[in-house]
């Protein structure tokens, strides 16, 4: 019997599984309605994790691991998918998405080098950032893209880690996607 639930993939931050305990907090909510799948960019970006810093990560992202992540990803899904993608993931789920990746809707969290695109899927995209993130796109990049920018007020890049922010992406993943 196949699965009547939609399949819903969850792309991991620049920390990948070593620092994201956080993540059960989606899952958890979201496995009744979703056929859940999470993946660690890291890995589909080939990352290599000996120097475990933000700085050593987010350069071997940059040089060349978002594109290595998008190949993995477009070789590991084939079928239509909701797809939330948390910093780093975001950015690797719209280039693959922008490359043929079957998306029904794409929800990034915290995507700040979204700001940096100059073309945007045809999908559903909704797009959260923390108010006091530096980095988030600035009013004109959403402007020209169409997209409306979901604020959450007082917070900063991480905020997608706190239970309260969990809950709120869920309930609109939820509402999105009609699955009950």
């Amino acid at each position: 019997m196949q699965n009547s639930r939609p399949r819903l993939i969850l792309l991991s931050d620049l920390w990948g599984k070593g620092k994201s305990n956080w993540v059960t907090q989606y899952t958890t909510l979201l496995k009744k309605h979703f056929d859940v799948r999470y993946y660690d960019s890291c890995e589909l970006a080939a990352v290599d994790k000996n120097d475990y810093t933000e700085e050593q990560l987010h350069s071997q992202f940059i040089n060349s691991g978002i594109d290595k992540a998008v190949e993995a990803l477009l070789q590991k899904e084939k079928e239509a998918i909701y797809i939330i993608g948390f910093s780093i993931g975001g950015t690797i789920a719209w280039k693959a998405s922008l490359l043929g990746l079957k998306v029904t809707a794409l929800f990034t969290i915290s995507s700040t080098r979204l700001r940096y695109e100059t073309q945007k899927p045809s999908e559903t995209i909704t797009l959260f950032f923390g108010e006091d993130d530096h980095y988030k796109p600035n009013f004109q990049w959403f402007e020209k893209m169409e997209l409306k920018e979901y604020l959450f007020k007082n917070e900063a890049h991480e905020f997608y880690q706190k239970k309260e922010i969990a809950k709120i992406v869920c309930q609109e993943m939820i509402k999105l996607s009609g699955a009950n």
